[in-house]
């Protein structure tokens, strides 16, 4: 009866080690690690201001077309993207 009894816990421990333990040793390293470059890689990008800097040299003539593309909502969202897609593609431990 002792033997069906350990053969269980052991069954149930080796479970527990193999599939849950160790996946979250893992994915908490993952998310250290992804959460750590973010922050460095952060400070290296170029900030808003030299967007904004770059943009006002535009003439209203000229504004009045990305107006009405509404360019002035589709800039920051397009640099995010290519932000996020650096982020995932290059990046070996994430990507």
């Amino acid at each position: 009866m002792f033997g069906i009894v350990l053969s269980a816990l052991n069954a149930a421990l080796a479970f527990l080690v193999r599939s849950i333990l160790v996946k979250f040793v893992v994915y908490f390293a993952l998310f250290f690690i992804t959460t750590e470059f973010i922050g460095v890689i952060s400070t290296l990008l170029p900030t808003g201001s030299d967007l904004s800097g770059a943009l006002g040299g535009i003439s209203a003539e000229v504004w009045y077309f990305l107006d009405f593309f509404n360019v002035s909502a589709g800039i920051p969202v397009l640099l995010s993207a290519w932000v996020t897609r650096f982020i995932i593609r290059r990046i070996p431990v994430i990507g």
